[in-house]
């Protein structure tokens, strides 16, 4: 077993294929291929599904990645320490359905990376269906999803509450229903609305709000940021968990407000998710870490 067989196995589940694992690592696709059917073999498990659109981790693949990325993190820590070599770069994904972004995603990574400069954090917007399904197959590090209702972490996935709130509506700041202590529900309906694409958990609370009786003018967006630009710009209204409106910069600048939703107490709540494993990554729980931290701060 060779070090850099792991480190091409991880390839392969970080970019998708075999293909584009071997662009990125400069080594020729037969010879990567060739490498990860030996480590099979010594190990007497499959670790890639091959097809022809892509090579998928198994499911036993992905168990044994968990110990093949804390190989290579003691690896990169002996590197460090000794001084010597080229540490191979941390790269932790990070799916988002946009939840909290300036208020607690952003403070969180810039946290981490100071203490880990050498890490590279990607940020995915996406649905929660396809975070959930990312981190199953180990496709994402760490997931941020809304839940409106009680949420149970599906069975391969652990979750904590990172932080609870409830849906706003958010209106450009020179809005005349800025004046207004609350806003009601028909009040939103007589306005372009911007709303976010089914598959959003917003996008089932408005239909909820709005029981059947939608506004005319309806945009559709996919996420949280795409919604505040087009509110900021004037052109409608959305509603949003309160906690990934306040303090951000459009916020701030009193370009875009909140107001509550007159009647209303639903409750939203933003959810960290991760792969259940025994340990994770050092860096995953870094990362993992500065996140409740944040959240610890915003609850203060």
């Amino acid at each position: 077993m060779r070090i850099e067989q792991l480190q091409y196995v991880a390839a392969v589940r970080r970019y998708g294929s075999l293909r584009r694992a071997s662009e990125h690592l400069h080594v020729s696709q037969p010879a990567l291929s060739e490498a990860i059917s030996k480590l099979e073999r010594e190990l007497g498990v499959t670790l890639l599904e091959r097809r022809r659109e892509g090579a998928r981790i198994t499911l036993r693949g992905s168990e044994l990645l968990e110990h093949m990325m804390g190989v290579l993190e003691a690896v990169d820590r002996l590197q460090h320490a000794a001084g010597t070599g080229e540490a191979a770069a941390i790269h932790i994904r990070v799916g988002t359905v946009n939840a909290g972004t300036a208020s607690l995603l952003l403070p969180a990574i810039r946290d981490f990376r100071r203490e880990r400069p050498e890490a590279r954090v990607e940020v995915r917007a996406l649905q929660q269906t396809e975070i959930e399904a990312g981190l199953a197959e180990s496709a994402l590090d760490l997931g941020l999803v809304n839940v409106l209702d009680d949420f149970e972490a599906p069975a391969r996935l652990l979750g904590d509450a990172l932080v609870r709130g409830r849906p706003v509506a958010v209106l450009p700041g020179a809005h005349p229903l800025a004046a207004r202590p609350e806003v009601t529900a028909d009040e939103l309906r007589t306005e372009a609305f911007v709303g976010m694409r089914e598959g959003y958990v917003m996008h089932r609370f408005a239909e909820r709000l709005f029981d059947g009786r939608p506004p005319p003018a309806w945009h559709s967006v996919d996420g949280a940021e795409m919604g505040k630009l087009l509110v900021a710009e004037g052109l409608g209204a959305t509603i949003l968990p309160d906690y990934s409106v306040l303090g951000d910069p459009l916020e701030r600048s009193g370009l875009i407000t909140v107001r509550p939703i007159e009647g209303d107490a639903t409750k939203v709540t933003m959810w960290l998710l991760r792969r259940r494993t025994t340990r994770p990554p050092a860096a995953v729980a870094a990362l993992a870490a500065a996140l409740r931290t944040h959240a610890t701060r915003g609850r203060r």
